[in-house]
């Protein structure tokens, strides 16, 4: 079985190709999507029950500082809007989202498709934007409440999860970054190419200076230089047969990425891949993938701990 191409959503496909939002680049015109909206919806499940709730009772306290007002959340790199349909309905009060993606046919869809009622039934209202987060600025985030994002720091720069934490810092608000990849894989049974292949792939998610499984330990630093409390929890994937579609995806992306990173696997990759659908397939198969969620409190006005 051929592995020629990537898979959109099993790690980055190229430089700057769609992190969600990130806006057109350059006068050459805008960039094809990085990720696909049918890949998005076949992952919304396992990413919903993969995010820690255990990082919601730290954020739930923040909105009860507030006084008046919508609980003002910035989805960055919304796509199809998962997030808040995952997030919304699970905090309390009326809320604002603010939703940012490069892609104007994910902005309307998720906007379409986002929650109308919050944790107490509270209304929950969207607008939506378009924007780079290479160009955020803590003016872009005034009266924000939170900060969050879904399966975007590990596509990002050194220099943009820096710019993110001043931004955030500087609005003084909250963030909460879900599912970043941590450079881990288990499948059972195992093989031994999994190590080979884990090993390509995530080579492939570091070129052109993009973080991959280091981006949780770079943001860490970075919001923690800034004065945030910051607190990672871990996100898995925990894959079996009911998740046959996703993973047969899945693999193809990621099988697809270590191939493209190095050539010379492409003989024994195709074998890999074939063995490893049919288990999939036959329901044999189980894999995890490890992510981290990071939840990051900043300082409270007048220094105090977060």
């Amino acid at each position: 079985m051929a592995v020629d191409g990537v898979v959109a959503g099993a790690g980055p496909v190229g430089r700057s190709a769609d992190r969600g939002v990130v806006g057109p680049r350059g006068a050459g015109g805008e960039e094809p999507p990085r990720y696909a909206p049918e890949w998005l919806r076949l992952r919304e499940g396992a990413d919903a029950a993969a995010r820690a709730r255990e990082l919601l009772g730290p954020l739930r306290i923040r909105p009860a500082d507030r006084t008046g007002g919508p609980l003002v959340v910035h989805d960055l790199g919304c796509g199809t809007g998962s997030m808040g349909r995952w997030l919304a309905p699970r905090l309390p009060g009326a809320q604002h989202w603010i939703l940012h993606d490069r892609d104007p046919g994910l902005l309307r869809f998720a906007a379409m498709a986002a929650p109308r009622a919050a944790a107490d039934g509270g209304p929950v209202t969207v607008e939506t934007r378009r924007g780079d987060v290479a160009r955020l600025t803590p003016e872009v985030l005034t009266g924000a409440s939170l900060v969050t994002a879904s399966a975007l720091l590990d596509v990002l720069t050194r220099a943009e999860v820096e710019t993110l934490a001043d931004a955030c810092a500087g609005a003084g608000c909250p963030a909460l970054l879900t599912l970043s990849v941590a450079g881990r894989v288990e499948l059972t049974p195992a093989d031994p190419l999994d190590t080979v292949i884990t090993e390509a792939f995530n080579a492939h998610q570091r070129r052109a200076g993009l973080l991959g499984p280091d981006a949780v330990t770079v943001a860490r630093e970075a919001f923690a230089e800034r004065g945030a409390t910051v607190r990672p929890h871990p996100s898995p994937w925990r894959l079996g047969p009911e998740e046959a579609a996703l993973t047969g995806q899945w693999l193809r992306g990621w099988v697809g990425a270590a191939v493209e990173q190095r050539p010379e696997l492409r003989g024994p990759a195709e074998r890999y891949l074939t063995t490893r659908l049919a288990a999939c397939a036959a329901g044999t198969l189980r894999v995890t993938v490890h992510h981290t969620d990071l939840l990051a409190l900043p300082r409270p006005k007048g220094g105090g701990p977060a």
